[in-house]
């Protein structure tokens, strides 16, 4: 039957007894299962890719831990369409973590289409990243030059090199550098810039993760240290501080703009640090390491291959421009794979602002005013009824008729052939994202023929060790 002949279905899965439902479903994704296995073993349970669940953190940090749980490709769109969900503090999921994170505002972040606030906000960061986009290639090889040093460096004298510390340092420069035209190493931040976004960070998403260790015991200690109350934003208050005025005193131009569209400055300051760091900070940090991960599970043949076209391209352009990565068909298709196959943010809430019919591929599901919907982006994003070999990661999956695919890669918040506006949640810097990830590609092939690398897990995205560096002939 068509979607449009489908009958509604109530929606299969239960949340078991309040509060020892939520506690129950909470240790099967932290401890007893883990999280790919805690959704796909009630997707086989109730054979459905919609069902009922609790998401963590549960009590006492969530008053409500009940949602409708989205593993498909056709119902997940739903939490983008702003007429049908609202956004307003769920950024998080099913808790907000202080505002004295962010100097008692809310960021935009948090904020709904709907409030005259984001409108304002991310108009601002769509016009600052407009404003900078001629700084993006330029200062970004510049950090990565850094970084292909120091990866050298460390190859050389420890026989491996840990990819992680150096990209973070890359990603921190560079999104200081491009928003406040100094290096952070000349101001009050020093080389800890990096540092006290991620323990921002952690105190932040704590309730959320989980350390990987694998003592019962630590386990338990975890879960209660973690989930039973939020952590203090008093731990990071004077880290904050040093951050917030560093933007304060060299994002001066940027303030200023801000101030001129009506927005109080210590609101934009706490936003503009809020976007630095959560966002395109904390965005790279678990983006670039995901990149590389993937290009090096590809091995030499696709080395070889993107090593050609980049190379090409650049030679007949004169130069690292934006029209010589146009040109790059791979590249591009590599980049959306690796997003596609491992999003860097992996889940996505929205609240039913009415009543409404979600359809996946076979089914129509009955969702109430007021619930939450909850939507598992590596399951949406490898669905086997839309892409082929879906868990295997294919470089030239979105080449040529591959293009067509692209609607189905969601990591932006977004469809990727959407963009961002101020009407929607779609990440401000999503062409940011893309062109990074890709000048990182370029860069790394200038230099090199082919590298290998082994990985490993974090509690946020993936660790990678490089273990050798083919430079290129001539380099």
């Amino acid at each position: 039957m068509s979607n449009s002949e489908l009958s509604p279905e109530e929606i299969p899965g239960d949340y078991g007894f309040p509060f020892f439902g939520a506690i129950r479903d909470r240790l099967d994704y932290f401890y007893f299962q883990g999280k790919d296995e805690f959704f796909r073993s009630r997707m086989r349970k109730y054979q459905s890719t919609v069902f009922k669940a609790n998401m963590p953190p549960g009590p006492f940090i969530s008053s409500n831990p009940n949602v409708v749980i989205l593993l498909d490709a056709i119902s997940f769109p739903v939490l983008f369409d702003m007429s049908k969900v609202e956004k307003r503090n769920m950024l998080d999921g099913t808790y907000m973590p202080s505002t004295a994170f962010t100097g008692g505002h809310r960021a935009c972040a948090f904020l709904d289409p709907s409030e005259p606030n984001h409108t304002i906000l991310k108009h601002w960061f769509l016009s600052l990243l407009a404003a900078k986009r001629d700084m993006f290639i330029p200062t970004l090889r510049s950090c990565l030059t850094d970084l292909f040093v120091g990866l050298e460096d460390e190859l050389s004298s420890k026989g491996k090199a840990h990819f992680n510390s150096l990209s973070d340092k890359l990603s921190f420069d560079f999104v200081f550098r491009l928003l406040c035209d100094h290096r952070p190493s000349s101001t009050i931040l020093g080389a800890k810039g990096a540092k006290m976004f991620d323990l921002w960070i952690f105190l932040q998403l704590a309730p959320l993760l989980s350390l990987g260790f694998k003592n019962k015991v630590l386990n338990f200690l975890e879960d209660v240290i973690l989930r039973t109350f939020p952590l203090p934003p008093l731990l990071i208050k004077s880290s904050y501080k040093k951050l917030y005025d560093a933007f304060s005193e060299h994002a001066t131009s940027i303030l200023d703009e801000a101030e001129r569209l009506g927005i109080n400055r210590d609101e934009a300051c706490h936003n503009l640090v809020f976007l630095a760091g959560f966002n395109a900070y904390g965005g790279m940090k678990a983006t670039l390491p995901i990149l590389i991960k993937w290009v090096g599970s590809g091995g030499e043949d696709l080395h070889r291959q993107l090593a050609r076209e980049i190379r090409s391209a650049v030679r007949s352009e004169g130069g690292v421009t934006l029209a010589a990565l146009d040109k790059m068909s791979l590249t591009k298709s590599v980049v959306y794979e690796a997003l596609r196959i491992d999003p860097p943010v992996q889940f996505q809430y929205g609240k039913a602002k009415r009543d409404m019919v979600v359809r996946s591929h076979d089914a129509a599901f009955e969702i109430k005013k007021g619930e939450i919907l909850f939507g598992y982006q590596p399951f949406a994003t490898k669905d086997p009824k839309v892409f082929d070999d879906p868990e295997d990661f294919v470089g030239h999956r979105f080449v040529a008729e591959g293009e067509k695919l692209l609607k189905y890669v969601y990591w932006s918040n977004g469809r990727e052939i959407d963009d961002p506006t101020v009407a929607n949640k779609q990440c401000a810097g999503k062409d940011l994202v893309l062109l990074t990830c890709r000048v990182m590609l370029v860069e790394l092939f200038l230099r090199y023929d082919a590298f290998d690398v082994e990985c490993g897990t974090l509690p946020v995205g993936s660790s990678v060790t490089f273990k050798s560096l083919t430079k290129a002939s001539g380099c």
